[in-house]
């Protein structure tokens, strides 16, 4: 999931990776960055979503040498998009980009598997989005600040995990701001560990 709040973007995501009823990998990173301040949470087939990130990646870095200046969240939206529509019918791959630039502030973007692209002020996706649906209409708000925002990205995912059978492990976030990035993790019941506690 990735929202937008006062200063900036905060995504997040699970660490639970599945083949069927298997866990195959319970630390997995769903939050991969694009470019400086652009970044994608993946959901649907790793292999799929890794492929079309760096593809995504790679053209937004040419974008930054040829133009001589960063990329916007649009623009990696856009390549996100073109990619997963005209490979719609060979991907299984639900993208929500997330980014900071200083011409548009905090943007979201999510990408389904039909490859359609929708700006919004949140958007949630993968298999435990289905089961907070309603939390995060009841608890979403604009114009959060930073610690409503990471509150409220923290609370949903931690409701996906007990729900959703496909998702779990440790929560994994990355606020976006003029600064910069900062990742955040939390242990399933310990609350927060590591750098940036307060």
């Amino acid at each position: 999931m990735a929202i937008t709040f006062r200063d900036g973007v905060i995504l997040g995501a699970d660490s639970r990776t599945t083949t069927g009823a298997y866990i195959a990998n319970r630390v997995t990173d769903k939050l991969t960055q694009v470019h400086d301040t652009i970044w994608c949470c993946r959901s649907g087939s790793a292999a799929d979503t890794q492929a079309v990130a760096d593809i995504v990646s790679y053209h937004l870095n040419m974008y930054g040498i040829v133009n001589n200046e960063p990329p916007t969240t649009q623009t990696a939206a856009a390549l996100f998009q073109e990619l997963c529509y005209e490979n719609k019918d060979q991907l299984s791959a639900g993208i929500i980009i997330a980014g900071y630039d200083k011409r548009h502030g905090g943007q979201v973007y999510s990408i389904p598997l039909g490859g359609s692209l929708h700006k919004q002020p949140y958007s949630i996706g993968g298999s435990g989005s289905t089961y907070i649906y309603g939390y995060c209409d009841a608890h979403w708000k604009e114009d959060m600040t930073e610690e409503e925002g990471v509150q409220f990205v923290k609370s949903a995912l931690q409701e996906a995990i007990k729900w959703d059978g496909s998702s779990g492990g440790v929560i994994r976030m990355v606020v976006l701001t003029a600064k910069g990035a900062i990742r955040h993790l939390y242990l399933p019941d310990n609350g927060y560990t590591g750098p940036g506690a307060k």
